[in-house]
C-alpha cells in the first residue's frame, strides 16, 4: 500500500484525507477548523482520529490552500516595499512604502537610464525594519534583468527580509501586472511560510519524516523550498486541486466545478479532463497577475461571509468573519449577551462611510496575534490590550473605554491580521433554520432577531430572505464566469445585465422573460454545498453531482498531481533580416540575453540551456524521472496574394519538465 497525506487549509476549515495511490482510494478523511493564529492547531485536529499504524507509512504529504488566495481578496498579508525602476507604478494594488528611481530597458534589451543605485540604498536604509519583504521591478527587465538582479544584490546585504524581482515570476510583457505580481508575492510569503511551518510542526509530532509538497494554482505541485521562493505560485493552489479531486471523484472529464468555502467560491471548468490554464495569467480580486494558473474565478462569497443591515438596507460582503455560531461555541460569555441584543433593535451607521467600519451591535472583534513597528492610536491599543481574551463588539469596547466606537480603527487592523471581526454569515442562517447545527444554534438565532426587527420581516422571512440573496450571488458569480468563458471580458452591459438579473431571479418583465440552461453538469466541491447548490443548479436547469468524499474534495486533489516547470524563451530576428531564411537574432530568457549570427543557433541554444534549465527547476521541486519537452510557435506575416515567402516577427520556444514526486519514484 503507497499512503500519501493529503492537507486543505482554507479560511474555515482544514481538511486531511489519508490515500491509498495504488488504487486511487480513500481510507481515511477528516475536518476540523482552521485556527488563524496557530494553524498547527487545526492541522492537528485533523489527524486525532487517523490510523497510527497508517501515519507510519505515509510516503508524501501534500498540502493545497486558500489562504493566498483569501489573503489576497481579502487585502491582507505582510508589509512591503517596493522599487520601480524607470518607469512608475499604477498603484492598483497597496503598497506600504514603495520609490522610483531611474533606470530600465528597451525591448531589445538596451539599458535606456543608468540604474540609480544611490537612491536605491538610501531608500532601502529608510525602510529598514518598516517592511517585511521587498519587490523589485524594472521597466522590462525580462528583456534584461540586470538592474533588477543589481538592486536585489544589494537588497540582501541591506535588509533582512525576503527580496522577488519582477522577472523571477514572469516572461511576460506587461509591467504593472507584473509588479502586482511580485508585490502579492512579497506579501505572501510569511503566510506561506506559517503554514508550511504548521505542517510540519504536526508532521514531526507523528513521526512523519515524507517530503512536503505544495498545490500550484495550475494542479501541479512543488516542494516546500521552492514554495517558499514562489509562494505567489500557490494563489488558487485550493480551486486547482478541488478540479482534480472532482475528476477524480466523479469521473467526469466535462463539467463545471464549484468550490464553496468559507471565505471563497472558486469556479473553474474541466474540458476533456484537464483545467484550462490562463497563460495571460490569473485574475485574484479582478486583479490581473502573471502567474500561470488554472482559469478559475474566485469571489468573496462562501459560508463565512459578513451578513450585515445598514438601518434596514441588506448587505452581503465579501470578507470572511468568524461566524457568531461557532464563536458562541469558542467563548460561551457571548451568548447571554447575544441574548440582549436579539431583544433590541439599533440603528444604522451612514452609508458614506467605508462599509467595514459600519459598526454592527452582533459583530465583535478578537485579538489574534501582535505586529512589530505597526503604529496604532492610543485608542486602538487601549482596544487590542481589551480584546485579548475575549471578543467585544465596538459599542461595548466604546462604553468601556469612554470612546466613540468610530473612533477604532478596526479595518486596519483587520487588514494586517491583528484582529479577527464576528459577526453573522451564511452558515448562522443554516443554524437558525435548524439544517445544520454543529454549533451554537441559540447564538445564530439571537443575531437573526436583531438583524430581522431592523427589517421589519419575521425570523423566518429574514432567514428566507438572506439565503435567497446568498443563491442569487452564487448564481451571479457563476454566470458571470461562464459569460468569461464564452466572450473573454467582464463587461457586461446594460441590457446583458438585465438579462442575467432576469434569468437568476425567474422574474418576468413587461413583455419578456428569460432562462438560462447549462450544458454542462454542476459538480459541488465543499463542506456546505448541499444547502445552496441544488437551487443553483435549478435555476439553469442542469444535473448537479454531490459526490462521496466531495466535502474533502481539495485534499483529495492535493495528492494526485505531478510536479511541472516550464519556461517560455523568446527569439526575436534582428531588424531588417526578418525576411531571411536563417537571419540573425537576440534571445531573451529568464536566465539572459543573447545575441545569435543565425536563428538556427539560438534555436539550438535555447532547447539546450532551457532544458538544463527547467530541469534542474523540476529537480529542486521535488521531482525524478523528468522528461523535457519543447514546442515552438512562429509567428509570421505574409507577403500577400500573387508573392511568396514571409516575415518571422517572432518564435516562443516553450520547454517544459515534467517529473512525479521524487518519492514515488525509489527503487524504480
Amino acid at each position: 500500500m503507497h499512503v500519501c497525506l493529503g492537507f486543505d487549509t482554507g479560511g474555515t476549515y482544514t481538511d486531511a484525507v489519508l490515500m491509498d495511490m495504488s488504487e486511487n482510494k480513500v481510507l481515511q478523511k477528516s475536518k476540523a477548523l482552521t485556527t488563524r493564529d496557530d494553524l498547527s492547531v487545526g492541522v492537528r485536529n485533523t489527524m486525532v482520529n487517523f490510523d497510527k499504524e497508517l501515519l507510519k507509512n505515509v510516503a508524501m504529504v501534500s498540502l493545497s490552500s486558500t489562504l493566498a488566495t483569501n489573503s489576497i481578496v481579502e487585502g491582507k498579508g505582510c508589509r512591503v516595499g517596493l522599487i520601480c525602476v524607470g518607469e512608475e507604478f499604477d498603484m492598483s494594488i497597496p503598497v506600504d512604502v514603495h520609490t522610483t528611481i531611474s533606470g530600465g530597458h528597451d525591448l531589445i534589451g538596451n539599458e535606456v537610464a543608468e540604474l540609480d543605485e544611490a537612491s536605491a540604498k538610501k531608500f532601502m536604509a529608510s525602510i529598514k525594519g518598516r517592511v517585511d519583504g521587498l519587490a523589485i521591478n524594472s521597466y522590462l527587465s525580462i528583456r534584461n534583468p540586470e538592474h533588477e538582479l543589481r538592486l536585489k544584490k544589494i537588497a540582501k546585504e541591506v535588509l533582512d527580509v525576503p527580496v522577488v524581482c519582477g522577472h523571477e515570476l514572469s516572461s511576460s510583457l506587461g509591467y504593472h501586472e507584473r509588479t502586482t505580481t511580485s508585490v502579492m508575492n512579497s506579501r505572501l510569503i510569511p503566510i506561506i511560510k506559517d503554514l508550511m511551518d504548521s505542517v510540519k510542526k504536526v508532521m514531526g509530532e507523528h513521526k512523519i519524516e515524507a517530503p512536503l509538497m505544495i498545490v500550484k494554482g495550475d494542479g501541479s505541485i512543488m516542494n516546500e523550498s521552492v514554495a517558499l521562493e514562489r509562494p505567489i505560485e500557490t494563489i488558487l493552489s485550493g480551486p486547482a486541486a478541488s478540479l482534480i479531486g472532482a475528476k477524480m471523484l466523479t469521473g467526469r472529464n466535462d463539467a463545471i466545478v464549484m468550490d464553496m468555502g468559507g471565505t471563497t467560491t472558486d469556479i473553474g471548468i474541466l474540458r476533456n479532463g484537464q483545467p484550462r490554464l490562463e497563460k495571460e495569467g490569473a485574475m485574484i480580486g479582478n486583479r490581473r497577475t502573471r502567474v500561470m494558473a488554472a482559469e478559475i474565478s474566485t469571489s468573496g462569497i462562501g459560508g463565512d461571509s459578513r451578513i450585515i443591515v445598514n438601518g434596514s438596507k441588506f448587505m452581503l460582503e465579501p470578507v470572511r468573519v468568524i461566524p457568531l455560531c461557532i464563536a458562541a461555541t469558542m467563548w460561551p460569555q457571548l451568548l447571554p449577551r447575544l441574548k440582549v441584543i436579539g431583544e433590541t433593535k439599533s440603528g444604522f451607521s451612514p452609508e458614506s462611510m467605508d462599509v467595514r467600519n459600519i459598526v454592527q451591535d452582533t459583530e465583535f472583534f478578537i485579538k489574534i496575534k501582535d505586529l512589530d513597528n505597526v503604529h496604532l492610536s492610543k485608542e486602538d491599543k487601549a482596544l487590542l490590550d481589551l480584546i485579548s481574551d475575549e471578543p467585544f463588539s465596538l459599542k461595548e469596547a466604546g462604553s468601556k473605554l469612554n470612546v466613540h466606537p468610530f473612533s477604532f480603527d478596526v479595518s486596519k487592523m483587520e487588514e494586517l491580521g491583528i484582529v479577527y471581526r464576528i459577526g453573522l454569515t451564511p452558515t448562522d442562517l443554516l443554524h437558525a433554520e435548524g439544517k445544520y447545527e454543529e454549533y451554537s444554534k441559540a447564538a445564530s438565532n439571537y443575531a437573526v432577531a436583531h438583524q430581522s426587527q431592523k427589517m421589519n420581516m419575521t425570523d423566518k422571512e429574514f432567514v428566507q430572505f438572506a439565503k435567497g440573496k446568498v443563491v442569487d450571488k452564487l448564481a451571479e458569480v457563476l454566470l458571470k464566469k461562464l459569460f468569461f468563458e464564452e466572450t473573454n471580458t467582464f463587461d457586461i452591459d446594460t441590457i446583458g445585465l438585465d438579462l442575467m438579473w432576469k434569468a437568476i431571479s425567474g422574474l418576468e418583465g413587461l413583455d419578456f422573460g428569460c432562462s438560462i440552461r447549462l450544458n454542462k453538469p454542476l459538480i459541488g466541491i465543499g463542506a456546505p454545498v448541499a444547502a445552496w447548490f441544488p437551487q443553483v443548479a435549478e435555476k439553469f436547469g442542469t444535473e448537479l453531482l454531490l459526490p462521496e468524499h466531495s466535502e474533502v474534495g481539495n485534499a483529495v486533489g492535493a495528492v494526485t498531481g505531478s510536479v511541472i516547470e516550464s519556461m517560455d524563451i523568446l527569439l526575436k530576428p534582428s531588424p531588417g533580416e526578418n525576411s531571411l531564411d536563417d537571419p540573425s537574432c537576440i534571445l531573451f530568457a529568464p536566465f539572459g540575453r543573447f545575441e545569435f549570427e543565425k536563428l538556427s543557433e539560438a534555436e539550438a541554444f535555447a532547447v539546450k540551456e532551457g532544458s538544463k534549465h527547467v530541469k534542474e527547476r523540476a529537480e529542486k521541486a521535488g521531482a525524478d524521472l523528468i522528461e523535457v519537452r519543447s514546442e515552438k510557435i512562429e509567428k509570421k506575416i505574409g507577403f500577400g496574394r500573387g508573392y511568396d515567402g514571409h516575415m518571422l516577427i517572432e518564435a516562443i520556444i516553450t520547454i517544459m519538465a515534467v517529473g512525479k514526486p521524487r518519492q514515488f519514484t525509489i527503487g524504480k
